[in-house]
């Protein structure tokens, strides 16, 4: 599950890369035993300490499961986003809420 990483014309021309191999990592190491075939990423901004950084929520439904992680981000290239990961076992793509 989760093999052969495609992602849509949005992904690719609005998440920077590294927010787009950090959540690919996120599905691959989570902490569950069966990964549900759609995964959620809510990516947010978060003010800290006068600092600003990059928030990530990452979940799905069936079996229920939910993690966050907060990075430390250039205030330009922070992005408020949702995506989703769809796995239909066949490939496995990467899409904006907006283009589903």
């Amino acid at each position: 599950m989760f093999q052969n990483h495609y992602m849509t014309k949005g992904i690719s021309s609005e998440i920077p890369f590294y927010l787009q191999n950090l959540m690919w990592i996120m599905i691959d190491r989570m902490e569950t035993d069966k990964k549900d075939y759609l995964q959620i990423f809510e990516l947010s901004k978060v003010f800290a300490e006068g600092k600003v950084f990059q928030k990530i929520i990452h979940r799905q439904e069936q079996p229920e499961y939910e993690k966050s992680i907060t990075i430390l981000a250039n205030e330009d290239n922070i992005v408020e986003k949702k995506v989703y990961v769809i796995d239909d076992m066949s490939h496995c793509t990467m899409l904006l809420a907006e283009e589903y």
